[in-house]
């Protein structure tokens, strides 16, 4: 059976569609996976064991469809569901099978505060795709896999932080889910030992900043390494702390000590930090009781309300206790 996985983004939500890849290549005999993807995003998935070919798509989706339809698939697996992959299956003509979003459901907690969500993993989500061939959550979690030419050697780092630091990864795809520089500075500050700072290009000043403010304990890696580059030094790390963001799910891939920040954003919509072989890894940092809160399923350039509790009132000393406190 030939199949072909679509999500074209992001980090985070690539890398939550492995178990998928997994199950079908593992228990679905003599598949052939491929992997439809925005072509930046190819490092996530090219190096997979559970994926034949993965397909790079940049502007033209039109000639992308063409060099797809040549390959005569069985099966399409939607997981992304949106207008460009209905455009896909439709070009293809396959039998097709696409996930739940659960827009409704958002929205209605979004904008009521009604939750009618099911306590259900975005993961089991995906997997309900392809129930229908047999497959099952084989519960052994996420997976990223990096090259070893894309491993970061600890060597260049300082000697200091060869045997185990904390990875503060300050970034995220809107300012809502990503902590004031203020308050990353004073996490920072109760931080024990020596860290790492992940970020993109976007996040170099408020890299700069932290670094500053701790001294030589921190090593701003904010736009110095590509997504593998990054990924490594998380692989790497003694524990993590991120916001609801892609690197929460690196970190998820790699068993890590975790603990994500959580802002305009909630884990109800099921994309939390998914570790199920080591759930006490896996922590969750939120103000609770805001009846403000979610004010969108993504998030904003700025507070809807200015006040911004969701993030001025986190608790820094429970954050730094869990990504202190011994790695389970």
């Amino acid at each position: 059976m030939k199949v072909l996985v679509i999500r074209f983004s992001s980090i985070g939500d690539i890398i939550l569609t492995s178990p998928v890849l997994r199950c079908i290549k593992q228990q679905v005999p003599g598949a052939e996976i491929h992997f439809l993807t925005k072509e930046v995003f190819l490092p996530l998935v090219e190096d997979s064991p559970y994926v034949d070919r993965a397909h790079g798509l940049q502007d033209n989706l039109g000639a992308v469809i063409k060099a797809l339809k040549k390959e005569r698939f069985d099966l399409v697996v939607d997981l992304h569901h949106n207008a460009r992959s209905l455009r896909v299956k439709l070009a293809l003509g396959a039998k097709a099978r696409s996930f739940p979003k659960l827009n409704w459901e958002k929205w209605l907690l979004v904008n009521f505060k009604k939750d009618k969500l099911p306590r259900m993993h975005i993961v089991d989500r995906y997997l309900s795709t392809v129930q229908h061939l047999g497959v099952k959550n084989d519960g052994q979690g996420l997976d990223l896999f990096i090259p070893k030419e894309k491993e970061i050697d600890l060597a260049t780092l300082p000697a200091t932080h060869r045997n185990g630091y904390t990875a503060l990864c300050i970034g995220a795809g809107h300012f809502t889910k990503r902590l004031p520089q203020h308050k990353l500075v004073a996490l920072a500050e109760k931080l024990i030992g020596p860290m790492v700072i992940i970020g993109g290009p976007d996040d170099k000043a408020v890299g700069r900043a932290i670094a500053n403010a701790v001294g030589a304990r921190a090593v701003d890696a904010t736009g110095k390494y590509d997504l593998l580059g990054s990924a490594s030094l998380i692989r790497q790390a003694s524990s993590v702390i991120a916001h609801d963001s892609g690197a929460m799910h690196v970190a998820s891939a790699f068993k890590k000590n975790v603990v994500s920040v959580w802002g305009n954003t909630v884990p109800e919509f099921g994309m939390g930090p998914y570790i199920p072989q080591h759930p006490e890894r896996a922590h969750i940092s939120e103000v609770k009781g805001l009846d403000c809160r979610p004010c969108s399923k993504i998030g904003y350039a700025r507070c809807p309300k200015g006040h911004f509790r969701c993030m001025e009132k986190q608790d820094l000393d429970q954050i730094a206790n869990w990504a202190n406190g011994p790695v389970n």
